[in-house]
């Protein structure tokens, strides 16, 4: 029988570890589907891994990783699917806002002979104004600059093994997993989900770190704000031209040039679209610095018992 395995990123989800094993499992079972879960605690400092030790004592089937800091969810994924045996691999949120329902439909899916499964959002729950206003405005900006549709989407998807090896190949250090399983290609489906309330605890999505994982993921798939600048420019250069044009007939024509405010505003403009620049242009060479460095994603300070008797059968 074909296994699938789940990858479960947790950040200080202590309150979750244990409903979302056994809810995940009780589903899995149900459906008669042979399954692992892969918890990856990404530097929890609560008792997040403690409790999956736990339950991997317990159930073999469920291992663990602990990472020796907090390396962020892409890290996690990753880590997850490097850690996965299964046929084909899940990737899910610990607070079952993504339904493990929709798991089956996928599994179901996959059985048919599809690589990618991508669960869509139908609905994204209760959410405040300003964050949806935040998130449409953000993969609206995603979806031009990628090519790629990515309104609606998340990191809720099943991938089979071909699409897991293909991704673990790639040897970048920023990744955006979301994107690069459209990426990657492969025969593909879509299954919609409504997104569940998070019944306990807290999400640990600041606005800060909402607009930090947008311009982090943007700038490591795509080289589309550079070429925004060189547009920017060129708009520039046009308005400067027709401007020069205009005050040279207005300096023939005998009037007296006057605009001491428009300079003052043009400089402020360029001046201000020259920084803007500079810092584009600054964060890809980060970037880059990032990645000639060579570090791993992620460094994993320990694993749970039957992650480890895994990894010394392969």
């Amino acid at each position: 029988m074909s296994v699938l395995s789940v990858v479960i990123p947790s950040y200080n989800e202590e309150e979750n570890i244990e409903t979302t094993a056994g809810t995940i499992g009780d589903v899995l079972k149900e459906a008669n589907i042979d399954y692992e879960l892969v918890f990856v605690s990404d530097g929890s400092k609560d008792r997040t891994f403690e409790i999956i030790e736990a339950l991997s004592e317990k159930d073999a089937r469920i291992k663990g990783i602990q990472f020796s800091r907090n390396f962020g969810k892409e890290a996690a994924i990753f880590a997850g699917l490097s850690e996965a045996k299964g046929d084909c691999v899940s990737v899910i949120d610990c607070d079952l806002q993504h339904p493990p329902k929709t798991l089956v439909e996928m599994y179901r899916l996959w059985e048919e002979g599809y690589e990618v499964v991508e669960g869509i959002k139908s609905s994204r729950g209760k959410e405040s104004l300003f964050h949806k206003m935040f998130v449409g405005i953000f993969y609206g900006i995603m979806s031009s600059l990628m090519k790629i549709d990515m309104n609606a989407t998340s990191d809720f998807k099943l991938l089979d093994r071909k699409a897991v090896d293909a991704l673990l190949t790639l040897n970048e250090s920023n990744t955006f997993f979301r994107a690069l399983s459209f990426w990657v290609g492969f025969r593909s489906v879509q299954v919609e989900y409504d997104v569940a309330e998070r019944t306990k605890g807290t999400s640990k999505w600041s606005f800060g770190s909402l607009v930090r994982y947008a311009i982090t993921n943007t700038t490591s798939f795509t080289t589309a704000p550079l070429r925004i600048i060189a547009v920017v420019g060129f708009i520039m250069v046009i308005c400067s031209i027709a401007l020069g044009v205009e005050t040279l007939v207005v300096y023939f024509m005998g009037a007296a040039v006057e605009g001491f405010t428009t300079v003052i505003l043009l400089l402020l403009m360029i001046g201000g679209a020259i920084m803007i620049s500079l810092g584009i242009i600054g964060h890809y060479l980060g970037r880059i610095y990032e990645e000639v460095k060579g570090r791993p994603r992620y460094i994993i300070r320990s694993r749970t018992e039957t992650c480890k008797k895994t990894n010394r059968n392969e």
